[in-house]
C-alpha cells in the first residue's frame, strides 16, 4: 500500500469539535481559514499583464485533501507564481462565498451540477483552449457533458462516486442499499453528509426516484426521511472532512462520502469498505474553471494547463485515489504504482478509485435544477436543521 498521509493537526481538532458539536475551518497553506477573504499575500490582486514587475499570484479554490500539494511547489518553481490555495468544504458552501463576494478566486473546481448553475448566472469565463494544449488528453467522454455541452467553460480534473463506507467489524453484515443510512439498527453510530444534493439523494435513490427530480412532493418525501432518522437519533451528527478521522479511528460505523476519500481511509484502516447501494449512486465530475471576474487569467491558464499533463495527474491520482480524467494517466496508473512502491496495484481498488462500465451504468450525473427547485433544497435543509 502508499505510505499513509499524515493529516494535519487541524483535522484532529475537527473531530474534537465534532464531537462536541462545534464546527471547524479547513486551514490553508498560509494560515488562513479557508472561504476567507484575506489572501496571505498583499500582491494578490496584480494580474499576469500588470507589467510593474510585481509577483505573479493565483488564487485557488478547491476541496479539502484534495491536490498533492508538492504540485503547488513544483508549479511555483516553474513558472514563478505564487499560488493561494484555500478549500471549501461543499458545493454549496462555495457557492455561497461567492455569492456574498469580496472573494479573489482565480480558478475553482466544483462539480458538474453547480458549474452548470454557475454558467447560467453568468460567473464564469470562457476558457482559451489554445493556451491549455494538455486539454487534448483529456478522455473524450469527460468533454461535452451536460453540465458544459459546448466545453467552453471547464476542464476536468478528477471523476468519481458517491457511496456508503462502513467499518466491516461494527456492522453484522454487508451492507449494500441505502436503507442503511435511515436504520435504527445503527442508531446514533451513522454520520450524515453535510450538504444537501448527497443528503437528499440518498433518500431520493433510495425510494427510487430520479435523483434530479423537480418534483416537490417526491423531495419532500426523500427529506422526511432523513429528517425522521436524525429525529430518531440514527446521526451521530454531520460531516465533512471531519469524515477521515472519525472513520479512520473507528468512532462511527457508517457514513455517506467519496471513493477517492475512501481509499485514504482505507490506507490507514483496512477495516473500512466501500459500496456502491443497489438502487444506484452518483458519479461525478470536477472541473477546473475560471471566474468570470478573475483578476490573474494567464496565470489561471498555466494552471489549468499544468494540473491538466499527464504527469501532475499521476503524482494526483497516487496521492488523493481520485480517478483522472487523462487517458494516458488512467491507462499508466497500475504501472505508475508498482514502479513508484515495488508492488502491483490491488485492482479491486482500482475499480473503487475509477469505477468501470458496468458500475457506472446503475449511476447518474446530478444535473442543475431550477431555481425553485434549489429554494425548496434550502429549505428543508435549514429546516433539518443543519
Amino acid at each position: 500500500m502508499k505510505k499513509i498521509t499524515a493529516l494535519a493537526l487541524s483535522c484532529v481538532m475537527a473531530l474534537t469539535l465534532f464531537l462536541s458539536g462545534c464546527s471547524v475551518e479547513r486551514v490553508d497553506n498560509t494560515g488562513n481559514s479557508a472561504g476567507s477573504n484575506t489572501t496571505g499575500n498583499s500582491s494578490e490582486s496584480s494580474g499576469g499583464d500588470s507589467g510593474n514587475g510585481s509577483q505573479r499570484v493565483l488564487n485557488v479554490c478547491s476541496w479539502g485533501e484534495y491536490i498533492d500539494e508538492s504540485l503547488i511547489e513544483e508549479f511555483e518553481a516553474q513558472t514563478g507564481i505564487e499560488v493561494n490555495y484555500r478549500t471549501s468544504p461543499s458545493n454549496e458552501e462555495l457557492y455561497s462565498t461567492l455569492q456574498s463576494g469580496g472573494t479573489s478566486y482565480d480558478v475553482i473546481v466544483p462539480s458538474d451540477y453547480m458549474i452548470s448553475q454557475l454558467i447560467e448566472e453568468d460567473m464564469l469565463q470562457p476558457l482559451d483552449y489554445s493556451k491549455i494544449p494538455n486539454f487534448e488528453k483529456i478522455d473524450d467522454r469527460f468533454k461535452n457533458l451536460s453540465y458544459d455541452p459546448e466545453n467552453l467553460y471547464t476542464v476536468p480534473y478528477t471523476w468519481g462516486t458517491l457511496g456508503i463506507i462502513y467499518n466491516t467489524t461494527m456492522v453484522d453484515e454487508p451492507i449494500t442499499s441505502w436503507g442503511a443510512m435511515f436504520s435504527d439498527d445503527y442508531a446514533g453510530n451513522i454520520l450524515l453528509i453535510d450538504n444537501s444534493r448527497d443528503a437528499f439523494a440518498m433518500a431520493l435513490y433510495y425510494l427510487g426516484y430520479d435523483v434530479n427530480t423537480t418534483d416537490e412532493a417526491q423531495i419532500r418525501e426523500a427529506y422526511e426521511l432523513v429528517a425522521d432518522a436524525k429525529a430518531r437519533g440514527v446521526y451521530a451528527g454531520q460531516g465533512m472532512d471531519e469524515i477521515f478521522q472519525i472513520m479512520e479511528g473507528g468512532n462511527l460505523a457508517i457514513a455517506t462520502y467519496y471513493a477517492g476519500d475512501f481509499l485514504t481511509m482505507y490506507e490507514a484502516n483496512p477495516d473500512l469498505a466501500f459500496v456502491i447501494p443497489e438502487e444506484g449512486s452518483n458519479w461525478f465530475v470536477d472541473s477546473m474553471c475560471i471566474l468570470k471576474d478573475a483578476q490573474n487569467v494567464d496565470e489561471a491558464h498555466e494552471w489549468i494547463n499544468f494540473i491538466a499533463s499527464t504527469e501532475s495527474n499521476l503524482k494526483n491520482m497516487d496521492f488523493i485515489w481520485y480517478a483522472s480524467p487523462n487517458t494516458e494517466a488512467l491507462e499508466q496508473y497500475p504501472a505508475y504504482y508498482e514502479e513508484t512502491y515495488g508492488e502491483p496495484l490491488d485492482m479491486d481498488l482500482y475499480e473503487i478509485m475509477a469505477a468501470p462500465d458496468s458500475v457506472l451504468e446503475n449511476c447518474s450525473m446530478y444535473e442543475n435544477l431550477p431555481a425553485d427547485t434549489l429554494a425548496l433544497y434550502n429549505d428543508l435543509w435549514i429546516e433539518l436543521g443543519t
